[in-house]
């Protein structure tokens, strides 16, 4: 089961230049029974692999910068540590509920990216890095705290604000994941977040599945794909943002202590 979950994972994350951990996550989660702040961790940790395999592939393809990679990897790497400790701050219902939200944000952004325009690249090189810089810092924390690689955000922003190709995009996304994944998974770690047991399998898994969905990135149309991915993240959304608050636990009235 951890084979195929990580093989689920792999392939949607490198068809569409995510680290897959919006497909891993609710698997462990839902199948596995995990808690959702070890998911989060166990996830990270995986998305080390999934963004060399990715990154691999695209770079055989030739899509990937690896100077555009660095600039966002160089300011991620502080921020997901944050991220990875505010989540564990957060009670397992906040933290569920969060990242039910943010499954529905992906599906918006999933379902628009192929209609969003492209524009030209920014007139100077450092307004680019800028770019990069802050896109970066943000995603890094975003990464940490929810379990993911953050491509959600670095992929629009990059065909969006620099004029990357969507392969480009997608190829430098999944070569940052790989130290922002890493420091948000040693923070995760540290924190007791993090389920070694499920790795032997989980690993090999997303490797493989990444090369495959990578491969096919850059060979098939991905619209119908797109449509039955965006339908599967939405209904486990909307199943996250329904988690209900706990309920505090009543006395009973033998349970009380005798006044005096």
């Amino acid at each position: 089961m951890n084979l195929l979950i990580g093989l689920a994972a792999g392939f949607f994350g490198g068809l569409v230049g995510l680290g897959g951990g919006v497909i891993m996550i609710p698997l462990m989660v839902g199948v596995l029974k995990m808690g959702q702040h070890m998911a989060h961790g166990t996830s990270l940790v995986a998305l080390i692999f999934t963004g060399l395999s990715g990154a691999i592939t695209y770079g055989l393809n030739g899509s990937v910068d690896i100077l555009a990679s660095v600039l966002l990897a160089s300011t991620a790497v502080f921020t997901a540590r944050a991220g990875a400790r505010f989540a564990n701050a957060l009670p397992e219902w906040k933290l569920k509920k969060s990242f039910g939200g943010f499954l529905i944000f992906v599906t918006i952004l999933l379902l628009l990216k192929p209609h969003l325009p492209q524009i030209s690249s920014p007139d100077t090189d450092w307004l680019k890095i800028f770019i990069l810089l802050l896109t970066g810092g943000f995603t890094g924390f975003l990464s940490g705290m929810m379990g993911v690689g953050g491509g959600t955000i670095m992929v629009p922003s990059m065909v969006l604000l620099i004029g990357f190709s969507q392969y480009t995009a997608q190829g430098c996304s999944l070569l940052a994941m790989v130290p922002v994944g890493a420091v948000g998974a040693y923070t995760h770690w540290r924190l007791g977040n993090v389920c070694t047991s499920i790795l032997a399998g989980l690993i090999p898994g997303i490797l493989i599945g990444t090369y495959l969905g990578g491969s096919l990135a850059h060979i098939l149309p991905e619209g119908a794909l797109r449509i039955i991915f965006a339908i599967v993240l939405i209904r486990t959304g909307v199943k996250y943002l329904r988690t209900p608050k706990p309920q505090p636990k009543l006395i009973n009235n033998e349970d009380k202590v005798p006044e005096s």
